[in-house]
């Protein structure tokens, strides 16, 4: 499995990681096939978060791995909370420490890998979240931190305070959804993609040395569905997603990973299926290094103009 390395902490992680919000519905059963098969393949990055099926879906994830005996140093669990379900968002220090406690509880573990802040809260007091990440790294619950949908300088707030590295940012991220590449590409035009709206988010976690985590990587606009397959809505590229799967013997679906990992931001691809098929035809994106050519096409092919 190809891997990236956390750059602020020198820790070595895989390329991929699993998204686990899809396993509410499943049985034990299949949860323990699915972490069986995942960490088979190297995939043994599991991303959480205290809102997926309300909770149920650590519930689920804990109980598979106590079952199956898995070793806790094997796998790496990334969980996130802030957002309080049809209420609001919240960063207190309490909440962030109850909202652990229940991750853990849930988990049936004593520590998580990584947290992440879930979506900014517009009454977050940094100086709370600096203490209850003291809190939880000190007491060992926590050994790395980030956030998720942040902008730059929201980040920049949390790192005025908070003493531990601010390691990911996890942001919707896909061939079509790329308006922190368009952004940069499109300078100083007078075109929708040039609006920047995100802060050059792209560029300042490569300054920063901050993993971005790319979620809902086969979507495109918030949730209309997916592109890859839609020959409706996205002809050219699908065509072009098809022919470089031929070429490369993967499917359409792994050229789109393999998009995301050819840019130099070493980004890591959140992938949501449970689907034990999927899972084998998204891992073959490590074998599939794009050339210059492949991803300006597949970018140009997704409606982006190059000036």
């Amino acid at each position: 499995m190809k891997t990236i390395t956390l750059k602020q902490t020198s820790t070595n992680v895989p390329a991929i990681a699993m998204g686990c919000m899809r396993i509410a519905d499943k049985s034990i059963s299949d949860v323990e096939n699915y972490i069986r098969h995942c960490m088979g393949l190297g995939l043994n990055f599991f991303d959480h978060a205290d809102i997926y099926g309300r909770g149920v879906c650590e519930e689920k994830f804990g109980t598979a791995m106590r079952n199956m005996g898995v070793n806790r140093e094997d796998i790496f669990i990334q969980s996130k909370c802030s957002i309080v379900p049809g209420v609001m968002y919240n960063m207190s220090k309490d909440y962030i420490l109850n909202a652990v406690d229940g991750i853990l509880s849930r988990l049936r573990c004593d520590y998580l890998d990584c947290l992440l802040m879930h979506r900014p809260d517009a009454l977050v007091e940094p100086e709370e979240v600096a203490e209850a990440f003291d809190i939880l790294y000190s007491s060992g619950k926590v050994r790395h931190f980030g956030v998720s949908n942040h902008k730059p300088m929201q980040i920049e707030i949390l790192k005025r305070y908070v003493k531990q590295p601010i390691e990911f940012n996890q942001l919707q991220f896909s061939i079509p959804v790329s308006g922190m590449v368009a952004n940069g590409i499109e300078v100083n035009m007078n075109t929708e993609g040039s609006i920047d709206r995100d802060g050059s988010v792209l560029d300042y976690s490569r300054l920063h040395d901050i993993t971005i985590q790319a979620w809902s990587p086969f979507q495109y606009g918030h949730f209309s569905g997916v592109f890859v397959g839609d020959y409706e809505h996205f002809n050219g590229l699908n065509q072009a997603l098809h022919r470089m799967s031929e070429k490369y013997s993967v499917t359409p679906s792994a050229i789109a990973v393999a998009w995301i990992m050819r840019h130099p931001a070493r980004i890591q691809t959140i992938v949501g299926t449970t689907n034990i098929g999927r899972i084998n035809d998204v891992a073959a994106a490590c074998s599939v290094n794009l050339t210059r050519e492949e991803w300006y096409e597949l970018y140009m092919q997704a409606g982006h103009p190059l000036p």
